[in-house]
């Protein structure tokens, strides 16, 4: 989905994703009010938007998409000449994915995008990995290893806070690029108490230590109380394979672990 108050910005954009992405469905939308529309008609996989709109503003429609997509973490990517500065003064919410310079042209924006579309795998990525199932921990470990990733597991909720203890004032702190956890394990923790600690006791924001939550509960209740607490996003059971390592990697791009790996 493209939102821009200017048609012609929506053409532009919406002719260079076509190209570099030639199967993609480009919906174009004049403002918030169209948004939200297309959203009530259909999911969308991915949303830029304008930071100035004629019936809001991209942080409101930020807002509608992640009321609009449940549990599903769609990128919401602010398209604006004003970003760095929005950026820098924290005028972001935690609802916008990324935001892009206009400077930098529209063909630079679909590369980025593509980041997002079609992720690459970023090899050395450290995931501290909670799951007290032996089988369920040696599939899923083998799905993140053959996107060259590096998985560290145990079988508690303890157990991930001992990790996460020994490493709070190391040189590698947090220990871990990203944490994939199960909600209910052996031991009294459960993963609410494990994203409790990391976002309060260990004070790691949503980007410093990403958190993917695994959960067999439907209940969208229950989904959004996981998110209040400081999930990234949810990855719903039985687990699929190209759904998990797309979350995976989007959630370590997000943090910008790429750069972090280039220093």
């Amino acid at each position: 989905m493209v939102v821009d108050g200017s048609k012609l910005v929506r053409r532009l954009i919406g002719d260079v994703l076509r190209k570099e992405l030639p199967e993609v469905d480009v919906v174009g939308c004049s403002g918030l009010d169209e948004a939200r529309a297309a959203l009530n008609a259909a999911p969308v996989d991915l949303v830029t938007t304008a930071l100035a709109l004629p019936d809001g503003d991209g942080l409101q429609l930020a807002r509608t998409v992640r009321e609009a997509t449940g549990q599903r973490y769609v990128p919401v990517i602010v398209v604006s000449g004003d970003a760095q500065a929005h950026l820098e003064a924290r005028r972001f919410t935690d609802d916008v994915t990324d935001y892009f310079d206009k400077a930098h042209g529209h063909q630079a924006l679909a590369a980025f995008i593509r980041g997002y579309v079609q992720p690459a795998p970023i090899p050395g990525a450290h995931v501290l990995y909670v799951e007290d199932s032996r089988t369920v921990a040696i599939a899923t470990t083998r799905m993140l290893q053959a996107q060259q990733m590096r998985v560290t597991h145990v079988p508690s909720v303890e157990d991930a806070l001992e990790y996460l203890r020994a490493h709070a004032h190391a040189a590698d702190a947090p220990g871990a690029d990203l944490v994939l956890t199960d909600v209910y394990l052996k031991g009294e923790l459960s993963g609410h108490d494990l994203l409790a600690a990391i976002r309060n006791e260990f004070g790691y924001g949503k980007r410093r230590l990403p958190v993917l939550v695994m959960t067999g509960d439907f209940n969208r209740v229950n989904q959004s109380t996981l998110l209040r607490e400081g999930a990234n996003d949810l990855v719903l059971k039985p687990i699929e394979e190209r759904l998990l390592v797309t979350k995976t990697l989007f959630q370590l791009r997000l943090a910008g672990l790429p750069e972090r790996s280039a220093d």
